[in-house]
């Protein structure tokens, strides 16, 4: 019979302990990809939820995880936690940014899996992530788990420390802000959409201003982020006769052959990347589209929320 006073092996011990930590990590890695896609839609940073994710994954290991039946859900809720606390945060830095504050765009494959939908949750476009800043924390929050990556509201309250009703209202509010914005923008057809960032790419590419015009809906709004750190419009410009004013300065000085506008799916949705130089990105266009016209432009050039990108 062993004796209770003896000292414990070493050896064991630590065996014990390196197979726990191979555990914990084996059971993170697993998530990590679902992990990140929550946190980028909470936070609309790849870098923040990057930083998320690294806090996560500290709060996992040192965690007693004896208890932890679903190991998804008890990181969902750790995830939703640290971003919460992010969002009041945020929230203060953009106010205080330089310009425009758009969210960092992600390029999307362009044929997701059942698996990896399942995985990633809805896609959720740039023009509503924009909209998403108007939304509060809490109502972020509840939209996000419960819209995008179908969580339920018992699951969703703890992570807020609300009931599963107030959760449920959060959403509910959240829900009538963003599709009321969507319906002033009108229903969007894919192929529709496609087509005009297309046109607008190749016309773009080609200097073809004519084409360009065409294709601006009259009220149509340009937003662009360049952070300070480079050269973009500080406030939205509205009008087709302002947004063809600066086309025309765009495709002058920085798009043509060498350095072309090629259609990519952002965010889930047909938009486009400027290349300015072979394997460089340096910026990225995000568009809405009705009635065979672009509504809004959402263009990123501040090269720190596109460090990412670059390689692509």
């Amino acid at each position: 019979m062993p004796d209770p006073n003896a000292a414990a092996d070493p050896a064991a011990t630590s065996a014990t302990s390196a197979t726990a930590e191979d555990a914990a990590a084996a059971a993170f890695q697993a998530e990590r990809r679902y992990l990140g896609a929550v946190a980028y839609r909470l936070l609309g940073s790849v870098a923040d939820a990057e930083d998320v994710l690294q806090d996560a994954w500290l709060r996992w290991r040192s965690a007693d995880r004896t208890g932890v039946a679903d190991p998804r859900a008890y990181l969902t809720t750790v995830v939703t936690r640290l971003c919460y606390d992010q969002l009041g945060s945020a929230r203060a830095r953009r106010e205080a940014y330089v310009g425009e504050w758009l969210p960092e765009p992600v390029l999307t494959a362009a044929d997701p899996s059942p698996a990896e939908r399942a995985e990633l949750g809805e896609q959720v476009s740039v023009a509503m992530l924009a909209v998403m800043e108007q939304l509060t924390p809490a109502e972020r929050a509840a939209f996000v788990l419960h819209d995008v990556f179908a969580v339920g509201f018992d699951e969703i309250a703890p992570a807020l420390d609300r009931s599963p009703e107030a959760a449920r209202q959060l959403a509910s509010r959240a829900r009538r802000r963003v599709q009321g914005d969507a319906g002033r923008r009108g229903p969007v057809d894919r192929a529709e959409h496609h087509r005009v960032v297309t046109a607008f790419t190749a016309a773009a590419t080609g200097g073809d201003l004519a084409a360009l015009l065409a294709l601006l809906d009259p009220e149509v709004v340009w937003h662009a982020d360049g952070g300070g750190v480079v050269g973009a419009v500080r406030r939205p410009v509205l009008g087709a006769l302002q947004v063809s004013r600066l086309l025309r300065k765009l495709t002058s000085r920085w798009i043509d052959a060498e350095h072309p506008l090629v259609p990519a799916l952002v965010n889930g949705e047909p938009g486009a990347v400027w290349y300015a130089a072979p394997g460089t990105v340096g910026g990225v266009m995000a568009f809405t589209v009705a009635d065979g016209l672009v509504t809004a432009a959402y263009v990123m050039v501040n090269p720190e929320k596109l460090g990412h990108l670059q390689g692509v």
